[in-house]
């Protein structure tokens, strides 16, 4: 079948298209026929936890078809509609056929297009923790996002306002700013500084932000903490800027009663991942398959322009997700 792999040389990653075997289910996991497949920024930073190594098979999220199962799998059988996230060195939804373990797999909602449902599983994932079980956002809150354009800073933006959340979002773009409003965002910041704390306290009457989710990195850490309000929480789910560290004061920290916080999948045992999963169809899932959330999807690709897709990402032009079509 033929599959894209992610190669690091010289510092950075590479697209490389390779001739490999068909998959075969093991026990606990299934085989997906990929329809379409997400792209994210994290699995192509050399070096970074969703890479790492020198090269891994492309893509961390599938829509598609059920295509075989493993010994032990009873929720799905072949041919079923499913989606989920595609995980470890192994794994990957860059091709056209796929494995992922029993604990990913979602059903499909019914009226979606496979390019939309590629469109859920990595990004509403990560924003289901930040935002729901980690996050503790409540109605009537405010949210900032930093990057709000981003595939997982749209996410954030449509869930939050799910939650009854009032929405800030950060951008360097004022056509992006306007595209997010259409979606639910309550106020847009344009800059790509870290100087917004002022204005979030500005715009939420001197409260500061309940709850931060840092799209960028550690280059607006030390800012989203200043911007946050009396017992607020700060989530890093990204560091898109290459920036590792900074700074904190744990006076402010301690004074304030804020909790920082991180989420990754990196080091998740099966069950772990499982969890969440579990917790995202539950509480977050009904809101697509009745239409309160539409994936926003900016431009889809065909497999075999998957390198253009990747320039297309790191250009910074989009607003939402980028899919490619498998099949």
């Amino acid at each position: 079948m033929k599959s894209c792999w992610i190669v690091t040389t010289g510092g950075r990653t590479v697209l490389e298209f390779r001739d490999v075997p068909v998959p075969q289910a093991p026990p606990g996991e299934i085989v997906v026929r990929v329809r379409a497949a997400g792209l994210n920024r994290g699995e192509m930073i050399a070096g970074g936890v969703m890479h790492g190594g020198p090269a891994k098979l492309g893509g961390t999220e599938a829509a598609g078809e059920v295509h075989a199962v493993g010994e032990g799998v009873i929720a799905v059988r072949p041919g079923d509609r499913v989606m989920g996230r595609v995980l470890g060195r192994e794994r990957g939804a860059f091709a056209e056929y796929a494995m992922m373990e029993a604990g990913q797999v979602m059903p499909l909602p019914a009226h979606l297009a496979w390019e939309q449902a590629a469109a859920i599983p990595v990004n509403f994932l990560v924003v289901y923790d930040a935002l729901f079980p980690y996050g503790h956002l409540k109605r009537g809150e405010w949210l900032l996002i930093t990057g709000a354009s981003s595939a997982t800073g749209v996410a954030a933006v449509q869930a939050g306002k799910f939650a009854g959340a009032r929405v800030i979002g950060t951008s360097g773009s004022d056509e992006k700013l306007a595209r997010l409003k259409v979606i639910g965002l309550d106020a847009g910041i344009r800059t790509r500084a870290a100087d917004f704390a002022a204005k979030v306290r500005e715009l939420t009457g001197g409260r500061g932000a309940d709850l931060a989710v840092n799209c960028v990195g550690g280059s607006m850490f030390p800012e989203c903490m200043r911007a946050l309000g009396f017992g607020g929480r700060l989530a890093t789910v990204g560091y898109v800027d290459g920036v590792y560290r900074n700074e904190i004061d744990l006076q402010d920290l301690h004074a304030n009663r804020h909790v920082v916080f991180g989420v990754s999948n990196s080091r998740l045992d099966a069950e772990g991942r499982a969890a969440s999963v579990r917790g995202f169809v539950r509480d977050l899932l009904p809101a697509f398959n009745d239409g309160r959330i539409v994936p926003v999807i900016d431009r889809v690709f065909p497999f075999d322009q998957l390198p253009a897709a990747k320039a297309y990402m790191e250009s910074n032009a989009q607003v939402g997700k980028i899919v490619i079509r498998v099949a």
